[in-house]
């Protein structure tokens, strides 16, 4: 049964001067908020090892942010920015980034409207000749569909952005960007790239922390879920029925559910909300294997499932579900699109404790923050406002208990 929402009760005042234009440096320096059965304190994020409890499993996402942002000017002068989201075909981020010669993404086109030649041309390198080409196919709702083509052609996609594209910091962040953030916007421990934009939760750590971490005896894993940038999508609709969530590449690895099996029954702590969406869609992608799912893209994590599907799965059963099927298929890993939606309501089935930034009013994100930490959300955006933390991608943190009632 879909939730009864009231995005009323989940809005609040951001003043534009808490919204943090850069990180704190170091990185690890950031204010930490700590929420304990209620109870509400700050510290610093260096210290973030003493409040993790001894022997926890703690879960990242080492996606890599992409230079998604590439800057073209038409032949009357005019600036065309074309942001790209994904390869429109639905390949798999990894594959679609070794392409060569030719590809056809899914962009955000700003200045459309000037976009009147055949194609825009970006000259890259005169000497080696590199010339990147971008021809606008068609319109969709709510994206363009986008053709590049390059020369050489023995060039990767990936090396084309390296070589082309700029970081895409968030609308939020009002200012060029820096040389620094091509440092500061990725995580100590990015590793895939496909994102487009930073799993900011993340941004907080050192290798100093992680050190702190494993002398704890925490176990550090590692999963993949490549953000869209649907992340930053505001609930623009009275009703969140008609809120449309973007799909999210996950990246499925045996190895990894191996490690959840083996630690169950531990306290989980997920490293932001993408950290989240990617273990809680595992439930649901069990959910669908024992109820006949047949193809991988059976197995996609529509935003409404966790509503309408009828299950009684206890989450160790649907790990091992999974770990099942991939090896029934001789599979060591799979790419799932997940476009989960987690409101006030969900029941969590595997995050005990959650390390989070402070979201932006009208977003899916503050819904997920809010069903997570049930009523005291108020308490810590309150708490949060009046002692001076930073918001959004480049702001201050939080380490949150689940609220059990």
């Amino acid at each position: 049964m879909l939730p009864i929402i009231d995005l009323e009760e989940y809005r609040y005042d951001l003043p534009k001067e808490r919204i943090a234009l850069f990180p704190v440096s170091p990185r690890d320096q950031s204010k930490l908020l700590l929420c304990n059965k209620g109870a509400i304190t700050h510290t610093i994020f260096k210290s973030l090892a003493d409040h993790i409890p001894k022997g926890a499993l703690m879960v990242f996402n080492q996606t890599k942010v992409i230079r998604a942002r590439l800057l073209f000017q038409t032949t009357t002068g005019a600036q065309v920015e074309i942001f790209c989201l994904e390869q429109a075909n639905g390949e798999e981020q990894v594959s679609a980034l070794s392409s060569q010669e030719r590809v056809q993404w899914k962009c955000f086109v700003g200045n459309a409207k000037k976009w009147k030649q055949e194609a825009l041309v970006l000259v890259l390198d005169k000497d080696q000749q590199v010339e990147l080409s971008a021809v606008l196919l068609n319109k969709q709702e709510d994206h363009y569909e986008v053709e590049f083509s390059w020369t050489p052609s023995f060039l990767s996609w990936a090396e084309v952005l390296d070589l082309a594209g700029q970081l895409p910091l968030p609308p939020y962040i009002k200012r060029e960007v820096s040389s620094t953030d091509e440092e500061t916007y990725q995580t100590v421990y990015a590793k895939i790239k496909g994102s487009v934009a930073a799993p900011t939760a993340g941004l907080h750590f050192t290798d100093r922390v992680l050190d702190e971490l494993r002398d704890r005896s925490v176990q550090l894993l590692y999963t993949t879920l490549h953000v869209g940038a649907g992340t930053f999508k505001p609930i623009k609709t009275s009703s969140i029925h008609t809120h449309e969530m973007h799909e999210e590449e996950l990246i499925i690895e045996e190895s990894f559910i191996v490690q959840l099996l083996a630690n169950a029954g531990k306290p989980l702590v997920a490293v932001g909300t993408t950290s989240v969406r990617c273990l809680e869609s595992l439930y649901w992608i069990a959910v669908k294997i024992k109820a006949g799912a047949h193809t991988v893209s059976e197995l996609n994590v529509k935003q409404w499932d966790p509503y309408n599907l009828s299950t009684s799965l206890k989450p160790i059963e649907a790990l091992e579900i999974i770990l099942s099927w991939l090896r029934e298929h001789q599979l060591n890993r799979v790419s799932i699109k997940t476009s989960i939606l987690i409101v006030p309501g969900y029941r969590f089935r595997y995050v005990n404790l959650l390390i989070t930034n402070f979201h932006q009013p009208e977003s899916t994100l503050m819904l997920l923050l809010a069903a997570f930490a049930g009523k005291n959300w108020g308490k810590i955006y309150q708490y949060a406002l009046e002692n001076d933390f930073r918001f959004l991608s480049y702001g201050d943190s939080s380490l949150l208990e689940r609220d059990c009632e």
